[in-house]
């Protein structure tokens, strides 16, 4: 996924978090917007590497 994607999700991510009124749930996701947000700064190659279960919880090698 690219730096775009990753971009328009913390923004939407943000917008919620304007609009609850729970600050707890705000907070969480502001904290997700700001991940999101770093994960678009890694290089392309590596950001899919971070994702725990990008393979589906299984090896590849199978």
């Amino acid at each position: 996924m690219g730096r775009e994607y990753f971009n328009g999700q913390a923004a939407t991510l943000l917008k919620f978090a304007k609009a609850v009124a729970d600050p707890e749930v705000a907070a969480g996701l502001v904290e997700k917007a700001a991940d999101l947000k770093e994960r678009a700064e890694r290089p392309q190659d590596r950001a899919g590497d971070q994702t725990p279960d990008s393979a589906g919880g299984q090896s590849c090698s199978g």
